[in-house]
């Protein structure tokens, strides 16, 4: 599918890539606005990783940009798991002419059938600072994501210098998780879709594996190694409890003070499980690993034909005006 969208003297190629409705124009140029083969083949490959995301995209949405970057990351986070958080919050970043797409994966890019968006409208700024993903929300708010790649960042910075948040917001303005299966918006700590009903893990049943099973919660949000580093130090100072506990009951007070310590450590460990199952959570992991969308998804066109090369002769901001104009 081809159409042309004018803006006073610009035209912009809309075109499906892997069934993605997109603006080649912006997608596949440098933040000069000039086609770079470079530019073109990272973003078909990272295209193709959310391919899942056509029944999300609204009539008229076209697909500007996609990056890899990290979901938000608190400091208790990242003090209580080191660098291996920013492995684990990997996410990836689909912008639009209406919004942003935030995608938590696996650490191979791969969907988590979790997915939220950032309405422009919803934001008073949003914006590129450094390396980190600022959104500033019209009830107060504000969201970082970091680690955003620096192949994008520049492109990014210059998109969403025009981004139309000058919108009506909506009810909830803030990044807000849609269904995997029905898209509908989610409801914060409600964990049933309320249009189909669809189950996702809750932090209640995290926090009850958490505490009595050693890595229950990183197991139950789909962590395994996490589950088994944690499930194995548990044990460790589970062990470590048990005999000073005995050495204490058989009347060996040069035990207590092992005791006291071992036990500290290992309610710790359970409570940083707790933690960190309830961010997971937060994310709306769905109960069943395989989620069929309820709306039929298009066939992508044939791989072989390769898009017109966008224009080097507009300016970048006449580009971008004419991408949100197009929405």
């Amino acid at each position: 599918m081809r159409e042309e969208i004018k803006n006073q003297n610009v035209e912009l190629t809309s075109q499906d890539i892997f069934g993605l409705p997109v603006y080649t124009d912006v997608l596949f140029s440098n933040h000069k606005n000039i086609y770079k083969r470079s530019v073109e083949k990272r973003q078909r490959k990272l295209l193709a990783k959310v391919s899942f995301i056509r029944p999300f995209l609204n009539t008229g949405e076209k697909i500007l940009h996609v990056t890899t970057g990290c979901s938000p990351i608190s400091s208790a986070e990242q003090l209580l798991t080191g660098w291996i958080i920013f492995y684990l919050k990997r996410s990836l970043f689909v912008f639009t002419n209406i919004r942003v797409f935030h995608i938590p994966t696996t650490q191979n890019l791969s969907y988590r059938n979790s997915i939220a968006q950032i309405l422009y409208s919803d934001c008073s700024k949003i914006y590129i600072q450094w390396s980190k993903l600022v959104a500033e929300y019209k009830n107060g708010k504000k969201e970082q994501f970091p680690c955003i790649a620096g192949k994008e960042r520049k492109k990014l910075k210059l998109i969403l210098e025009y981004a139309p948040v000058q919108g009506q917001p909506s009810d909830s303005p803030e990044r807000t998780h849609l269904c995997p299966r029905c898209t509908s918006p989610l409801i914060k700590n409600n964990f049933t879709c309320p249009n189909c009903s669809l189950e996702f893990k809750n932090k209640a049943r995290g926090r009850k594996l958490s505490i009595i099973y050693p890595g229950g919660g990183y197991f139950y949000t789909r962590h395994p190694f996490l589950g088994i580093a944690d499930a194995l130090a548990e044990s460790y100072f589970s062990l470590l409890v048990l005999v000073a506990f005995i050495g204490v009951v058989t009347g060996t007070s040069e035990f207590i003070p092992g005791l006291v310590l071992f036990s500290f450590i290992l309610a710790l460990e359970k409570a940083i499980s707790v933690y960190h199952s309830n961010h997971f959570i937060d994310e709306f992991i769905p109960k069943d690993h395989k989620i069929e969308v309820l709306l039929e998804v298009p066939q992508s066109p044939p791989q072989s034909v390769p898009p017109p090369e966008p224009t080097r002769e507009s300016k970048p901001e006449e580009i971008l005006s004419a991408a949100w104009r197009g929405q």
